[in-house]
């Protein structure tokens, strides 16, 4: 299950959304995210399914690989679709003692269920296309304007990049630590509580260890490669923006007003 996280994991490809200036998409998952909480109808879902599928189809990503990052989540999304059904008041369908669904709280569950999908598919889709110092690059020139208020945005950003590049690295090595211990013996399967809570002592403190330890190598490496932060560094790579990234923006701007429009009609 840890294998499925598609978040913070990169994707590399040569394709159109690939080749998108990291800004533009990061400016293009926030209005994605701004959308999902616009909408208040179910049938303008179906323009954001278009949409996301029109972008992992471009991206040339299988769809398989993106829908596995939702498996790690299926308890929370079911957790959530469980509370707004049996616990949201409205016009009872059924009922069994204390509990009772509602059409209200079964329209809710649904809805919450959609945009919670939608926001974990949205969100991937960010890392996976975008390589992590395009993503210091991007995040750094969308907070370039707080540089005058004497706000360190390269720092800012290269902490928020190194943290999800780091998301992939240690799941992959609580994955290592886990068979390493099971091996061993422990049982992580175990429906008692107690006794599993008993066995993640063995799993998490090799796992914080390996953590700082990455953590002081990064920052040694850093330091040998005379890194001192953001003031007049200057990149390998300038960002050029293309033809591309005008017609994505474009094809944003629409997105976004068609969005708006069906929440008044």
């Amino acid at each position: 299950m840890l294998n499925d996280i598609t978040i913070g994991q990169h994707y590399p490809s040569n394709s159109v959304i690939h080749k998108l200036d990291s800004t533009i998409k990061l400016i293009a998952t926030f209005v994605f995210m701004v959308s999902l909480f616009i909408i208040n109808k179910f049938w303008p879902y179906a323009i954001v399914f278009i949409f996301l599928m029109a972008i992992i189809k471009l991206s040339n990503i299988p769809t398989k690989y993106i829908l596995n990052g939702l498996k790690p989540l299926k308890w929370i999304i079911i957790f959530t679709f469980v509370i707004n059904v049996f616990f949201l008041p409205g016009d009872p369908i059924w009922s069994f003692g204390f509990l009772k669904i509602t059409e209200q709280g079964l329209s809710q569950a649904i809805f919450m269920a959609l945009r919670l999908i939608f926001l974990v598919l949205g969100t991937s889709m960010l890392t996976l296309t975008t390589s992590p110092m395009d993503l210091t690059d991007g995040i750094e020139r969308l907070l370039n304007p707080f540089n005058k208020i004497g706000l360190p945005v390269h720092e800012l950003a290269m902490m928020m990049t190194i943290a999800l590049r780091f998301i992939p690295t240690l799941l992959d090595e609580t994955d290592k630590i886990m068979k390493a211990q099971m091996s061993r013996g422990a049982d992580f399967e175990s429906k008692n509580i107690v006794s599993r809570a008993k066995n993640l002592v063995p799993l998490l403190v090799p796992l914080f260890v390996s953590a700082f330890r990455r953590a002081e190598e990064l920052a040694m490496a850093m330091e040998a490669r005379c890194y001192r932060g953001g003031y007049n560094r200057t990149k390998m790579k300038q960002s050029v923006i293309t033809k591309s990234d005008y017609i994505a923006s474009c094809i944003l701007i629409i997105y976004l007003v068609i969005i708006i429009v069906t929440r008044f009609i």
